[in-house]
Order: C-alpha cells, then sequence, then structure tokens
C-alpha cells in the first residue's frame, strides 16, 4: 500500500506567516511604496511594459511623483515643498532638468 503524504497547507500549518496587525502607525508600514508601485503599475499599463529597469522613466516618474505632482494628503503640496524644496518658473520641469544637469 502507498501512502500519500499531504502536499497542500491546512491553517494548523501554513506555508507563509500572516502579519495582521499592519497599521498605519508603527514598524510594519509600507504604504508610500504601495502608492508608488501602484502609480508605475498604472503609468506601465498605458507603455505597454518597461523592457528594463534601468530606464530613465522611472527615475523621470520618480522625480514627477517627489517634485511636480501635487498630493491630496499633502494639502495640494508636493514632497518636495513640505521639505522646503521650491521649483520656481512656468515650466517646473525645465527647471528640474537644468538644476539636474548643472556641474557643482
Amino acid at each position: 500500500m502507498m501512502l500519500l503524504k499531504k502536499e497542500f497547507f491546512t491553517i494548523n500549518n501554513p506555508r507563509t506567516r500572516h502579519i495582521s496587525h499592519i497599521r498605519l502607525q508603527g514598524d510594519h508600514n509600507n504604504n508610500k511604496m504601495e502608492r508608488m508601485n501602484g502609480e508605475v503599475r498604472d503609468r506601465e499599463k498605458v507603455m505597454r511594459g518597461l523592457k528594463s529597469t534601468s530606464t530613465p522613466i522611472l527615475t523621470g516618474y520618480q522625480l514627477f511623483h517627489n517634485y511636480l505632482r501635487p498630493h491630496e494628503a499633502l494639502k495640494g503640496k508636493t514632497p518636495a515643498e513640505v521639505c522646503g524644496i521650491r521649483i520656481e518658473g512656468e515650466n517646473k520641469w525645465k527647471t528640474v532638468i537644468e538644476n539636474a544637469s548643472k556641474k557643482c
């Protein structure tokens, strides 16, 4: 007689450990990264996927997210403005690119 081994997982023998106490305060908060990943995912759908993770598109989107895009949670300010970094000028993209290309 051949013995069958139980291959599926049960409540008493789980495959992973579930963390049930994730909340907004504390050490298990990844809301900011999840928000950023969601925005990149939404943009990626329109662009038909990213061919490489070393693409300048991700860096550009990070700049847009941190310096140009107003956030509702920050009362219409960008994260840079909340930190005291102001981007002046009519075309903020142009200002960011010009500042990034200046030699220190």
